[in-house]
């Protein structure tokens, strides 16, 4: 009897689903404090608290380095908008459309939802997403994209290093 291969989806694995992006970018959507922010920048803070390590200063990353993590800002954007999407749909966030385009904030079921999260993992959330806010939003959209764009190619590329070491014959 052979059996069909079920085709994986992202409903399959709870690592960087839409659920678990959409989570992720409550915590954010709550330190910012109601301000709203739209999909570019969610897509930046996103990276930048999982990977704040990647930031000189910065508190330890939340997720283990890869390689190229940089082009994670490349290929995120429709698993965090399906995030931002769902969060929306139970009424967690407030999405609205005004001279920035389509923005998100936090509302008053953000935070009552988030304060039902006692895990480490949702302490280290907050703590990140609390940096992610103070070092960042005082940045405008061009300087934050410059900074995203400046570092992109650095991020991820000490394994790119140490790949080309080891390929040495010495």
């Amino acid at each position: 009897m052979v059996r069909a291969v079920k085709e994986r989806s992202h409903h399959d694995r709870p690592f960087n689903s839409p659920l678990e992006c959409g989570l992720r970018l409550l915590f954010v959507l709550a330190a910012a404090g109601g301000r709203p922010c739209d999909l570019q920048r969610l897509i930046a803070y996103d990276y930048l608290m999982v990977h704040s390590g990647d930031v000189p200063g910065g508190p330890r990353s939340l997720h283990p380095a890869v390689p190229f993590r940089g082009s994670e800002l490349l290929v995120k954007r429709d698993v965090l908008q399906a995030g931002l999407n769902q969060m929306f749909s139970r009424e967690l966030l407030t999405k609205s459309f005004d001279t920035l385009g389509i923005t998100y904030r936090a509302n008053d079921l953000t935070g009552a939802f988030l304060r039902l999260m006692k895990t480490v993992y949702a302490d280290a959330l907050r703590d990140r997403a609390t940096w992610v806010i103070e070092h960042f939003h005082i940045m405008d959209d061009g300087v934050l994209e410059r900074y995203m764009s400046d570092n992109i190619g650095r991020w991820g590329a000490e394994f790119e290093r140490l790949s080309a070491i080891k390929d040495l014959e010495l």
